[in-house]
């Protein structure tokens, strides 16, 4: 499903072509998009990048498209590899109230734009971030697709068709409905993650799954 055609099912559905309504879809789409990826954690989700820690700086810039962190990986000078702990931000300044330096052996989300190290690398060290990452939304993507439109149909039309009449100030039950309808969506998407994130084909065989 791309751009056009989930535009065009929310008019049908809500038969309103009102302009203002009109001009409000893209911002609908992406309160829908976000709703889902509230709900729901992929392993189509998950990127990986590498970086480097800057000598005497403990704070690391967050990627543009940073949702939550799974992991951090720093890696010595000699090619040591080990993974950072996450930590309170509170525990950080607590342990190394002085601005001690070494090898950083925790981190932590000092806001949504940076991470905060510690202790404060003593030389440049090469990182590994794995990360959940906001997909592009179908309203910015070039080709009109995106990974939702194409894989979770429903929950996506279902939350765009709840975010629409909420917008119109619709009947509470027919709101309802959609909701329950998208709720059943994102829970067949959630098996969907779980079993990709939890088995494979060696150890659990095949699985058939819905794709909401």
């Amino acid at each position: 499903m791309n751009l056009a055609t989930l535009k065009t099912l929310i008019q049908n559905y809500t038969e309103n072509n009102e302009t203002t309504f009109v001009l409000e879809l893209d911002d609908m789409i992406k309160q829908a998009e976000e709703r889902i990826l509230r709900f729901v954690t992929l392993p189509d989700f998950r990127k990986n990048l590498t970086g480097v820690l800057t000598s005497g700086s403990k704070f690391l810039t967050t990627p543009p498209d940073f949702l939550a962190s799974y992991s951090l990986l720093v890696t010595d000078g000699s090619g040591n590899k080990s993974y950072l702990l996450f930590k309170d931000v509170n525990f950080m300044d607590e342990a190394f109230p002085g601005g001690e330096t070494g090898l950083p052996k925790y981190y932590g989300l000092f806001d949504r734009d940076t991470f905060v190290v510690g202790p404060t690398p003593n030389g440049n060290f090469a990182i590994e971030l794995h990360y959940r990452h906001k997909p592009e939304s179908i309203t910015a993507a070039s080709s009109g697709q995106s990974w939702l439109g194409d894989n979770a149909e429903n929950a996506l039309l279902y939350g765009c068709l709840v975010e629409a009449y909420t917008f119109m100030k619709g009947e509470a039950d027919l709101i309802g409905l959609y909701d329950q309808r998208f709720q059943e969506s994102i829970a067949r998407l959630s098996n969907l993650g779980s079993g990709l994130d939890r088995q494979d084909s060696y150890r659990s065989g095949h699985l058939q799954r819905e794709v909401a």
